[in-house]
């Protein structure tokens, strides 16, 4: 039965069915990332680690993370996104099951850090995957798909996860997240046939006339990169920072809390798909001054922090934040796939995955470091500022983009 023109089914029409299996995929892997969310409180209270020793174990998660994306963009441009993707989902299935049995400091740490190597392996190639896919007609809404897929694992998971530990502890954690791994990697090789060819034809037009280029070496990809890993590193600090600014200067309890955190998701949900499917409809609309106005919805809702004398406006902030990271994210994911077209497509999108992983490296930590050094309300301050200089970094590169389709045209 085919639906109206106009329905709520236009938001997903023409979206390729490798589309639908890579957001299912996504889906049972993140619906099994049960670890991390607990991985604090797993080290505190079943290892005995100390705060100063749990701090090392997380920078080496995150070091994993960083090496990790730069290695499956180096493997996707050179063996394709197929093998890299079942690779990475096999390992980290089996890195996980085997993590639960880790016990000195030295273990953990050296465990965590290779298996979120193994698993962030994964990024690089499934943006590749979802390029070769798509078209430039649907590759914003499918991007969106994908991403709608990996925040819905996210909303169970930890849930799921809670109900495990609870019933038969930490080691459940492990045994689940590692077998939904495996069980993602199943699902991929048996309905996702292994491409003849991993170049979509937009692409192959652009390596006719392209000399394959290293993001390294682009300049004003470059600034692109710097702009968003200082978008991430202010953004997340809503899940850091900001928690503890709503408990310790409003009092708020943490059900108040987690409800104020799990609208970001709930609005995402809901709301994301239809607004990229609206955007992709305006055929004047810039990527670019999009990602501007999504920079100011952010500077917005710290305004609104420095600002807020009531709980309401701590909700309107993170309503101004999700609308910010609605805009952001899909689109900024679109415009490093268009930047790699015939050009090392696994290192542009390694590069664009790093900026995300270096963000979580060092956002949570400093952002603590500066609410302890200068209090909150300077932290805030400081933040904006930062967004300022991302808002800036966008803007130089959409000049420099300018200047180098001129000098094409002449």
């Amino acid at each position: 039965m085919t639906q109206p023109k106009g329905s709520f089914w236009d938001i997903y029409r023409g979206i390729p069915k490798e589309i639908w299996i890579l957001s299912i995929v996504s889906l049972i892997n993140r619906i099994g990332a049960m670890v991390i969310p607990f991985l604090s409180i797993y080290l505190s209270d079943s290892k005995g680690f100390t705060l100063h020793e749990i701090g090392w174990i997380m920078t080496a998660f995150g070091v994993g993370s960083v090496v990790g994306s730069w290695l499956g963009g180096k493997l996707t441009d050179r063996i394709g996104f197929y093998p890299v993707i079942v690779f990475s989902l096999l390992t980290s299935g089996i890195g996980l099951i085997i993590l639960k049995d880790l016990d000195s400091f030295m273990q953990i740490a050296l465990g965590f850090f290779l298996v979120i190597l193994l698993s962030d392996i994964l990024r690089p190639p499934v943006f590749v995957a979802v390029n070769n896919y798509c078209n430039e007609e649907n590759r914003t809404r499918s991007i969106t798909l994908v991403r709608l897929a990996i925040n819905l694992g996210f909303a169970f998971g930890p849930a799921t996860g809670g109900m495990l530990i609870a019933s038969f502890g930490y080691a459940s954690l492990f045994w689940v997240d590692g077998l939904s791994c495996i069980l993602a990697m199943l699902f991929f090789i048996l309905t996702l046939k292994k491409p003849m060819n991993a170049l979509s034809k937009e692409e192959k037009k652009e390596e006719d006339s392209s000399v394959l280029k290293s993001p390294y070496k682009d300049k004003s990809y470059l600034l692109f990169v710097l702009s968003l890993t200082l978008f991430g590193l202010v953004f997340i600090q809503y899940f850091s920072t900001v928690p503890l600014f709503y408990k310790e200067v409003h009092g708020l309890s943490e059900a108040t809390i987690g409800l104020i955190i799990s609208s970001n998701g709930l609005i995402i949900f809901l709301l994301e798909m239809p607004l990229m499917h609206w955007i992709e409809k305006q055929k004047k609309a810039s990527k670019m001054n999009v990602m501007m106005i999504a920079v100011g919805c952010v500077i917005i809702s710290y305004i609104l922090l420095m600002a807020s004398f009531d709980v309401s406006l701590l909700v309107v902030g993170m309503i101004f934040l999700t609308i910010g990271e609605m805009l952001m994210f899909p689109l900024s994911n679109t415009e490093a796939m268009q930047r790699s077209l015939g050009k090392n497509q696994g290192d542009y999108m390694a590069l664009y995955a790093i900026s995300f992983s270096i963000a979580h490296l060092i956002g949570h930590n400093l952002g603590m470091q500066s609410v302890d050094f200068m209090g909150f309300n300077l932290t805030w301050v400081a933040m904006s500022i930062g967004l300022i200089v991302s808002l800036f970094l966008l803007q130089l590169y959409k000049q420099s983009v300018k200047k180098e389709k001129e000098l094409e045209l002449n």
